[in-house]
């Protein structure tokens, strides 16, 4: 008698998630007319572009940095320890491997950030110690290397900025409402990403002019 007694709330309350799911759904359709259903996956595109060219940009300066290790290994060879730890710290970073992927993983989005700030770190200490070479500092290569390595840390520094703005519009649309049903329904595998967290003086490029 007890089965039978909770058998009509039990048909109530699994009516009711019916009903709630199907107006979720008739939500999201309607949604669908005015291009609302369509917001998710578009962000979502738009956070992976800026990503790509995160990673481009980062690649850029990688490639730069053996002739720059070279052109001033030429001038300053006692600056060994320096110079070891620019190359130490790039394949470092080339190492980390990244995909699309990495920007829904925590763990490998902090491993490859860090892996560049180290770059970062090694390679400022490096043009520091060209101060002491008036020579180096006079060479028409490491001018032209110069001028390209402060061109790149500038395009670094806007996509990192184009970056972080795709994933704010992005992560917002899936943790809100529409958005967050419409992912639920349509876009199941839809995750928030991951982005650069703040470091010192990270809103402007390294100075790298001398």
């Amino acid at each position: 008698m007890e089965s039978i007694s909770n058998a009509g709330p039990l048909r109530a309350t699994a009516a009711a998630r019916l009903l709630g799911l199907l107006a979720v759904v008739l939500v999201a359709t309607g949604l669908s007319g005015c291009g609302a259903i369509n917001r998710v996956p578009t962000l979502q595109e738009q956070a992976k572009s800026a990503w790509s060219e995160v990673q481009n940009q980062y690649q850029r300066r990688a490639d730069l940095i053996p002739n720059l290790v070279e052109t001033v290994k030429g001038y300053a060879q006692q600056e060994k320890d320096v110079l070891i730890g620019v190359t130490e710290a790039r394949a470092k970073a080339s190492s980390v491997k990244v995909d699309a992927s990495t920007v829904t993983d925590p763990q490998k989005f902090k491993e490859y950030q860090d892996a560049q700030n180290q770059l970062s770190g090694a390679l400022g200490r490096l043009l520091v110690t060209v101060e002491k070479y008036p020579d180096l500092k006079s060479n028409q290569n490491f001018l032209a290397l110069q001028s390209q390595l402060e061109g790149t840390e500038n395009r670094i520094a806007v996509a990192r900025r184009d970056y972080i703005g795709a994933v704010q519009a992005y992560n917002t649309e899936v943790r809100t409402i529409p958005g967050r049903w419409i992912a639920a329904i349509f876009y199941p595998d839809a995750k928030p990403m991951e982005t650069f967290t703040a470091t010192p003086n990270a809103d402007r490029p390294p100075n790298v002019k001398f």
